[in-house]
């Protein structure tokens, strides 16, 4: 499961003798020479390279750039680059191969559809975007889940790197949203050598699972209106005290759509608590002060209730459907990443399932797992003694930024977007801020001014910001 210290120190030996360690071992395509390297087409490059795919190409790509679907074929377990295979799934946005690269990390599925992250449109570079492993389809089958772990996952993306810089030889930037976020630390970590920087967004940093005290002084402190936190947690005793009336109306929903609850929370009811524990949080996480107006009192009617709290949390990520797509989040948040934990004092007396908010509930029986606490304080340690080029964003009001990562010294830095949620972003920084992440990014990058593209260019489709790119009923399930 988790590659403790010295197992690590045997795997990484061994993948080392195995020529996977360091770009020089991986296959990747042959390195021309700069002039005929910008003279060669771009998917033949792409199929030159040992174990890549290229599954398809658009026939209208956005403006400016060519667009590919891609697999690379990765040992599921890298200790034994010999053994069983599976097909790792990615994008590209190929620009040019002078231009810098983005490594977006997913950190759970990949979409299908070109975007373009704000550091791919600061830099104006190309971009891959790579799905984690074991979410599907890039699942090895038969799956043993004790090959999903963070070293595995960063070998992943070692090995696509290697494999691509022979062709895209410019800098590199890795990149990623909330799990996406801790996905690139992870990778960065122990591989440190792999990209020339970081931009990390909202990336939570459980370092001792056990010891969530901050998450409970968030919310304690979070927004500027002390009735708002009131009425949301007046909304949630409300909803535990009706739970007969609540649960009738999540069970006609149900019945209507074909929702199940045998697999992973085991009970409607279950699911009626974990989605009134979440209701709080998923606001802050996705919603803004503003929003505040939209909280119902203690006397609104039971409609109501149910209302707001499907439009925040969604009752329907609870059924079997919606959850166990993201039992690959789960497992590891299990076994690594860690999950937050809160005292919901306000709410004593009306819950009725101890101990139920947390990572294992929500996994089908066989994939619950016992969390190691290693992986953790070895990543935090690192980060805050050993990391360089590493740049954080988080948002004041967001719930996963109370256990912030916090870099070393060395050319690196964390920023907090005020008053932003889950959503935060560089553009969403004070302008001083904005200004000196853009131009850090930018120096890592090796460009000054590049030309963005705008959106009257045929290309606003790409014009995303990290939270477009999560679907909300991903996150904090998962986050």
């Amino acid at each position: 499961m988790l590659i403790r210290n010295r197992a690590l120190a045997v795997a990484l030996a061994v993948v080392a003798a195995a020529g996977m360690v360091g770009g020089s071992g991986i296959a990747g395509a042959q390195a021309l020479p700069r002039s005929e390297q910008s003279q060669a087409d771009i998917g033949d490059q792409l199929r030159a390279i040992p174990g890549l795919t290229v599954v398809s190409e658009s026939a209208t790509p956005p403006a400016g750039y060519r667009f590919f679907l891609l697999t690379y074929r990765q040992p599921v377990d890298h200790r034994q680059p010999g053994g069983q295979q599976f097909e790792q799934r990615f994008q590209l946005l190929h620009k040019a191969t002078d231009r810098p690269m983005i490594l977006h990390t997913t950190g759970y599925n990949m979409r299908t559809t070109a975007f373009r992250s704000e550091p791919t449109r600061l830099v104006d570079g190309n971009q891959i975007s790579v799905e984690q492993r074991f979410f599907e389809p890039s699942r090895p089958a038969p799956a043993d889940w004790d090959d999903l772990n963070i070293w595995q996952a960063a070998t992943d993306h070692h090995r696509i790197v290697a494999a691509l810089k022979p062709v895209y030889s410019a800098k590199w930037i890795s990149t990623g949203a909330s799990k996406g976020g801790m996905t690139s630390v992870y990778h960065r970590r122990f591989y440190p050598r792999d990209v020339d920087g970081v931009v990390a967004y909202v990336a939570p940093n459980d370092r001792i699972n056990p010891l969530d005290g901050p998450y409970d002084t968030f919310f304690k402190n979070v927004g500027t209106d002390a009735d708002c936190r009131a009425r949301l947690d007046g909304v949630q005793k409300e909803a535990l005290k009706r739970r007969p009336e609540m649960v009738a109306k999540y069970q006609a929903v149900a019945d209507a759509d074909g929702l199940t609850f045998t697999q992973a929370l085991g009970s409607i009811d279950k699911a009626f608590e974990m989605v009134v524990l979440d209701t709080v949080w998923a606001f802050w996480q996705y919603s803004t002060q503003a929003d505040c107006a939209n909280v119902p009192a203690a006397t609104a009617t039971t409609d109501e209730l149910y209302t707001f709290i499907d439009n925040v949390a969604g009752f329907s990520f609870y059924a079997d459907q919606g959850i166990l797509p993201y039992a690959t989040y789960y497992r590891q948040a299990a076994t690594q990443l860690g999950w937050p934990t809160l005292k919901f004092e306000h709410l004593r007396g009306l819950t009725q399932y101890p101990g139920l908010y947390q990572a294992n509930s929500s996994l089908p029986t066989d994939l619950r797992a016992r969390h190691d606490p290693s992986a953790m304080l070895d990543v935090d340690a690192w980060v805050r003694t050993r990391s360089s080029q590493m740049l954080f964003v988080y948002g004041q009001n967001d719930p996963w930024g109370a256990e912030p990562f916090f870099p070393s010294y060395n050319d690196s830095y964390s920023y907090t977007a005020p008053g932003a949620n889950h959503g935060a972003n560089i553009a969403a920084l004070v302008p001083a801020e904005r200004d000196a992440a853009t131009a850090t990014l930018q120096r890592w990058a090796g460009v000054s001014a590049p030309t963005v593209l705008s959106r009257t260019n045929g290309v606003a489709e790409l014009e995303l910001t990290e939270l477009d790119l999560a679907d909300p009923r991903n996150e904090r399930r998962p986050l």
